[in-house]
């Protein structure tokens, strides 16, 4: 198969796909004469595995772990549960931070009375220790390459992934 099947195949993107062999979850395709990617059903089950597991939340590095375990017959089943138990108690975490988020930004919305006047208890609360005369003077405008861009990337929209979002705190903290 190309590229372009396997990634329908298996339900991924070429660049995924692409990525994924740069970053060595995936071994590098073997090339035609052309020189384009070709992939066996070998290939297009890891990809199938590497979906799911994303679809999970796992990070990469545990995704790598657990492909390790999936192509090791000698492994314990042991092994395999040490890692999604640690994957679940950071969600987990994720969550209870989540729904504190969530409880914080109600009680603001609650309090703020979404009228005409130019008080609000959300930007009061945020600000809060900041002087007024240090109240910024401008709108920022975002550059291409930030956060808010990478997002609406990553979902299509300017909603957050939550679940990348979510993978990406974990592999930023290093958590396992």
């Amino acid at each position: 198969m190309n590229i372009g099947q396997a990634a329908a195949a298996a339900g991924v993107s070429p660049k995924m796909i692409r990525h994924y062999e740069l970053i060595g979850l995936l071994p590098e395709a073997d090339r035609n004469e052309s020189g384009y990617r070709l992939y066996s059903e070998r290939e297009v089950s890891v990809l199938r595995f590497i979906g799911r597991s994303r679809h999970l939340g796992f990070s990469i590095p545990q995704i790598a772990e657990l492909i390790g375990l999936w192509s090791d017959s000698a492994r314990s089943s042991r092994e395999v549960k040490t890692v999604a138990e640690h994957h679940l108690a950071s969600l987990d975490e994720k969550r209870r931070e989540i729904e504190q988020m969530m409880a914080g930004l109600s009680e603001l919305v609650q309090a703020c009375p979404g009228d005409d006047h130019p008080h609000c208890a959300i930007l009061d609360t945020l600000s809060q220790h900041s002087l007024d005369k240090h109240q910024p003077r401008h709108r920022p405008k975002l550059k291409k390459g930030n956060a808010k861009d990478s997002e609406q990337a990553a979902t299509g929209s300017g909603h957050i992934d939550l679940m990348a979002w979510m993978r990406g705190v974990h592999v930023h903290h290093g958590a396992h």
